[in-house]
């Protein structure tokens, strides 16, 4: 019958429930498996709550400067010079976090496995590599043995 629920049509039973059966479990498209947060380097999380303290007193202080403007106190004007040089001191304590994470990167390195694309060019270069030098051994080979069936002299000097 069109429109009508599976569960309606067996009597408000699931089909496979009659014969003791488990109903089919759809499967997923996507399972999400948690990884392990790794941990912030100290300096770098030393340099992160520097920031979020010098951004948050920033905040409250262009809030103070700007509720002063409204009122006309005459505390606004340094108010406003002070929030737009602690704009800039917060600026730079966030550049501070993001130039210390990478410092701290390229010290001590970061675990990383190459992509697919990287290992197949190195699969080839390798082979490459390989193939050449094994024409230069066979090249070798080569030599050394025309140069012993011609007595020690070269093939060229015995021909002449």
């Amino acid at each position: 019958m069109w429109g009508v629920s599976r569960t309606m049509e067996t009597g408000g039973r699931r089909e496979g429930s009659v014969r003791g059966e488990r109903a089919p479990v759809p499967r997923q498209l996507w399972v999400e498996e948690p990884e392990p947060r790794v941990r912030m380097a100290d300096p770098v999380r030393k340099s992160a709550v520097r920031a979020v303290l010098i951004v948050s007193l920033t905040l409250i202080q262009a809030m103070v400067a700007f509720l002063c403007t409204l009122a006309g106190s005459w505390l606004a004007f340094p108010m406003v010079l002070s929030s737009v040089a602690s704009t800039i001191v917060a600026t730079w304590s966030v550049l501070d976090v993001w130039v210390t994470r990478q410092v701290w990167k390229q010290r001590y390195g970061v675990v990383s496995g190459p992509s697919s694309s990287a290992r197949q060019l190195r699969r080839e270069r390798r082979r490459a590599r390989r193939a050449a030098r094994a024409a230069a051994r066979a090249e070798t080979r080569i030599g050394r043995r025309e140069r012993q069936e011609s007595g020690g002299r070269r093939v060229a000097e015995a021909e002449v």
